[in-house]
């Protein structure tokens, strides 16, 4: 791996009431590249995507242990500030969720609490993040309109325009094409492709064609132990390991 790492994990052990969901898991996810976390249903993929953010602060019974290093930073430090935490990811869920505001204030909305206040300053942010996902042409006419009213797949690319405006440094993404028509999903991955050029992006993906057709590089999660992890090509086309073989050919799902 050429591109040092962006996130660093070392030993971390997630449990939830009396379930051990990850176990021990180390790995570096790169700079600038796009990762993929792929795995049988319910083995711990979505719950590692959540680690990267804190957003399991908020799930009852949850314990912790190890560390998650941001830009050298260990997130899970007692004294770490976890807005300043969540300002550096961008989160795609599963299904979008637009603000029930205009299409403006959607993208406007997190600039204006962290202090952009000028006009001037929010219509060229609104204009720049719109047209980085491919959505200005669609919606410069009715900027105004209720979001809710954009088709599922713009609500998607909105809800990109909108985690992108806070200038995070990397986009975590949790099956979020899993929700949309082929036409949109391929809008969707065309923007993962041309957004790692300045992000680094972590997605959750059971769909391993997916997989292959966006990511530099595979995390393979089984029962909440990392498998294996290295280059997509490496891993779902000559994997080292028994259990990963047997997921790529489809027997374990």
């Amino acid at each position: 791996m050429t591109n040092a790492p962006h996130i660093s994990v070392q030993n971390l052990n997630v449990q939830i009431g009396n379930n051990l969901i990850l176990k021990d898991v180390n790995i570096n996810i790169p700079d600038k590249k796009v990762t993929s976390i792929i795995g049988p249903s319910g083995c711990g993929k979505t719950t590692l995507l959540k680690t990267f953010n804190r957003l399991l602060d908020n799930t009852a019974d949850v314990k912790i242990s190890g560390k998650v290093l941001v830009d050298g930073e260990n997130i899970y430090d007692p004294g770490a500030e976890v807005t300043h935490i969540r300002k550096k990811m961008g989160l795609l869920s599963q299904r979008p969720f637009p603000l029930p505001m205009s299409i403006y204030d959607n993208i406007a909305y997190g600039p204006r609490i962290h202090g952009t206040t000028k006009r001037k300053d929010l219509d060229q942010l609104v204009e720049h993040y719109l047209r980085a996902t491919g959505l200005w042409d669609e919606v410069k006419d009715r900027l105004h309109s209720s979001a809710t009213r954009l088709s599922i797949g713009q609500q998607q690319r909105l809800c990109l325009a909108r985690g992108l405006a806070v200038e995070p440094e990397i986009i975590l993404g949790d099956e979020s094409t899993s929700a949309l028509d082929p036409v949109s999903t391929q809008k969707i991955e065309e923007l993962f492709l041309e957004l790692k050029e300045k992000y680094t992006i972590v997605l959750v993906t059971h769909i391993l064609r997916q997989a292959r057709r966006v990511s530099d590089y595979i995390i393979f999660v089984y029962m909440g132990r990392i498998i294996e992890f290295g280059p997509t090509e490496e891993v779902l086309l000559n994997p080292q390991e028994e259990l990963t073989r047997e997921y790529v050919k489809g027997f374990i799902s």
